[in-house]
């Protein structure tokens, strides 16, 4: 009974209104998205915002001479992007979760990851407003990747009220079943109203990272999460090798799986590029006069079955190795370190960046291209770390999370 008034008494408050009005500590502000003792976590979500940010300012700045530049590398290099973004962002709710779990009520830590999630949708709405091919109100509903981020948060959240082993069934299910169910959607939607709803919901008016396959991303990084999680809190050099071993054998595998799965190549003849928007990297990299491509294996084409697993598969080989140097190894220099605050900041990096697109529209060579995105980079490490060490980060995305979060806790 004591505790249970001492809990109470926790989580009463002033006035909602003058918590709000507290001051933000700093460190709760730019460890926010951080996992905490896993550094490599932040390393590899620092490495996966600047190359989204790379191939946004690419599909805009470079001109129609390197233009095929941009379709190439990202034709093969997406898989350090959003899949791995998005896998890190689902996996970062089980440490939400397990660190709070027996500290706070179970409804507290509910609101927490709802209000985060539903504020990134939010901001994820905003950016479908830039879609032309739906009119509004419509346009609003866009898998881009901060909407699907935010709905990851809280579709994680339940997955993880689901054991491991039926969590990657319904994952597998999800990816194997996946270009049926698209492949039945699309052929009837424009005979049948409710397939035509349900082929809104799961493709949307901006299918970026479409429901499905990328749905199963909620259960297999929630599993590979809680290995991360209970190797966090053992922190022993044993524990981590066994972690580390546990994630390069599935990484390769599903790696491999994917590559042996869908290496037949798709031209937009073979494949409905209404339905695989990522087919039109092929014609990009084929914009130019030195060499021609004759497909895109499935396994790079995004939202295939093929492709899901060589992303699954990618992201865990990523983290594996930047687990063994920085965790486990304990390898460090001013490189890593940056990587590691780009990482904790990755939400508002993310956000400020498209303020920068329309500077160069089709006007950078590669080579002009290579410096200004560099300085670009740095500049905006630079007005984060201002705005945040100088300016308590007042009006960031990240403080703005933590805000939505302490009402959740209030309410």
């Amino acid at each position: 009974m004591e505790s249970k008034v001492k809990k109470e008494k926790n989580f009463d408050s002033p006035t909602l209104i003058n918590y709000l009005r507290q001051d933000i500590p700093i460190e709760e502000i730019r460890d926010y998205s951080s996992s905490g003792r896993i550094a490599s976590i932040d390393f590899i979500k620092g490495f996966a915002i600047i190359f989204i940010m790379l191939a946004h300012y690419a599909a805009v700045w470079l001109d129609q001479d390197w233009y095929f530049i941009y379709g190439l590398a990202f034709m093969f290099l997406d898989i350090l992007g959003p899949s791995l973004f998005i896998f890190l962002s689902a996996l970062s709710v089980v440490f939400t979760v397990k660190k709070k779990s027996g500290k706070m009520p179970e409804k507290l830590i509910r609101n927490r990851v709802f209000s985060r999630g539903l504020i990134i949708m939010a901001i994820g709405v905003f950016i479908n407003l830039t879609v032309t091919n739906y009119p509004f109100p419509l346009n609003l509903w866009g898998w881009n990747i901060l909407f699907f981020m935010g709905f990851s948060q809280i579709f994680s959240y339940y997955a993880l009220k689901i054991t491991k082993m039926p969590r990657a069934i319904i994952g597998i299910f999800i990816i194997f079943l996946t270009p049926t169910i698209r492949a039945f959607l699309y052929t009837g939607k424009d005979t049948n109203l409710i397939i035509t709803f349900f082929h809104f919901v799961i493709t949307s008016a901006n299918p970026s990272v479409t429901l499905l396959p990328w749905l199963s991303i909620c259960f297999i990084s929630t599993i590979f999460g809680e290995y991360l999680y209970e190797a966090m809190e053992e922190k022993s050099e044993k524990t981590y090798s066994g972690l580390f071993r546990i994630f390069i054998t599935w990484g390769i595998f599903l790696i491999l799986a994917g590559v042996i799965m869908g290496y037949t190549l798709q031209t937009v003849d073979t494949m409905n590029i209404l339905e695989y928007g990522h087919l039109s990297l092929l014609e990009i990299a084929n914009s130019q006069s030195f060499f021609y491509l004759p497909g895109m294996p499935d396994f790079l084409i995004r939202g295939t079955a093929s492709n899901m697993l060589y992303d699954l598969g990618a992201a865990l080989t990523i983290i594996a190795v930047a687990f063994y140097f920085i965790d486990l190894k304990g390898k460090s220099n001013d490189i890593v370190k940056m990587f590691n605050y780009y990482g904790k900041i990755s939400l508002s990096l993310f956000m400020i960046h498209f303020i920068f697109m329309p500077l160069y529209v089709k006007q950078l060579n590669i080579y002009l291209f290579a410096v200004i995105f560099i300085a670009n980079v740095g500049f905006l490490g630079f007005l984060m770390y201002i705005w945040i060490e100088y300016g308590n980060g007042i009006g960031s995305p990240e403080w703005l999370m933590v805000q939505i979060g302490r009402i959740g806790q209030k309410t």
